[in-house]
C-alpha cells in the first residue's frame, strides 16, 4: 500500500476515506460556503493537499450527483493533479461553472479523486492499415 501524505486546510471538512467502502474513488469536499449565480465561475477549495508518491496523479471528476445537486459542471472536464503539486500552499481546488443559482456548503461532497500510475513511455509505429475488422464508425454502438 501506498502512503500519501496530506494537509488539512481546515477542520470543517470530514477526513478522506473511500466511498463506504464501494469503491476506490474518494470524495472531496467543499472546504468554504460557495454562492454562485448562474454563468458565474468560482475555484471552490478542497481544503487538501497531497505528496503523491514519484509515478503517480491525482485525476480529480465531479460526483455523479453534482450537476443534479448543485448545478455546476467541472469547466476542465477532468483534473490532473501529477506528483510536483505537492508543496505546502498547494490546495486542490474543484473548478466550477454554474449552470444555475446555487449554493455550495462547506463539507458538501462535490467532486472525487482515484490515483493513477503514470501511462508508461510508449512508442508510435506509423502503418498504412490497421488490419482489424471495423466496428462502423464513431457511435456504432448501441444502435438497437
Amino acid at each position: 500500500m501506498k502512503e500519501i501524505k496530506i494537509k488539512y486546510f481546515t477542520d470543517a471538512i470530514e477526513k478522506l476515506t473511500y466511498i463506504d467502502g464501494k469503491s476506490d474513488w474518494i470524495d472531496l469536499r467543499a472546504a468554504k460556503d460557495v454562492t454562485m449565480k448562474a454563468g458565474e465561475f468560482q475555484l471552490i477549495p478542497l481544503g487538501v493537499a497531497m505528496e503523491l508518491p514519484e509515478g503517480y496523479e491525482a485525476h480529480v471528476v465531479p460526483r455523479s450527483s453534482t450537476y443534479k445537486n448543485f448545478g455546476v459542471i467541472q469547466t476542465n472536464s477532468m483534473g490532473v493533479i501529477d506528483e510536483s503539486y505537492c508543496g505546502d500552499d498547494d490546495q486542490w481546488f474543484f473548478p466550477a461553472y454554474a449552470l444555475r443559482d446555487t449554493k455550495i456548503q462547506v463539507n458538501d461532497r462535490i467532486c472525487q479523486f482515484r490515483i493513477i500510475k503514470h501511462q508508461p513511455v510508449i512508442q508510435f509505429h506509423e502503418v498504412a492499415e490497421l488490419a482489424n475488422e471495423n466496428r462502423g464508425g464513431h457511435g456504432s454502438t448501441g444502435k438497437n
